[in-house]
């Protein structure tokens, strides 16, 4: 409780997918569908599907995807500072460009959102 990770919407996310996870294995999928209604349904009836938005990462896939393109490449290049303030990193390759692009983030995922925003950014660039 000290670390504060019980703030962290991660660990929350990780936990509550635990739970659906073990009332899944303890029970059988409908008793797992109710579960999953009662705690979202009043979100469900106001979620408008056109206003979802996807995260960099997976937007940058789904463009080159259907391109017919390869998948990005990311890779973390270094990994740096404490266990309490890390700093990652990554590079993405695309088969588009012939330099990988370079993002910098406090968790390798942040990195790796960063650098497909760059992507993103530089394709839409070629677009225009």
């Amino acid at each position: 409780m000290k670390s504060g990770g019980w703030r962290r919407d991660s660990i929350l996310a990780n936990t509550l997918e635990a739970l659906i996870g073990a009332v899944y294995l303890d029970s059988d999928i409908d008793v797992c569908r109710k579960l999953i209604l009662h705690l979202y349904s009043s979100h469900l009836e106001n979620v408008d599907p056109a206003d979802i938005r996807k995260d960099a990462k997976t937007q940058l896939q789904e463009h080159l995807q259907s391109r017919k393109q390869n998948v990005p490449e990311y890779k973390v290049i270094s990994e740096t500072g404490s266990s309490h303030e890390p700093e990652f990193t990554v590079s993405c390759k695309i088969d588009l460009f012939d330099d990988v692009v370079v993002a910098i983030g406090n968790s390798k995922r942040k990195a790796e959102q960063a650098v497909a925003r760059q992507v993103i950014t530089m394709l839409e660039s070629l677009d225009k």
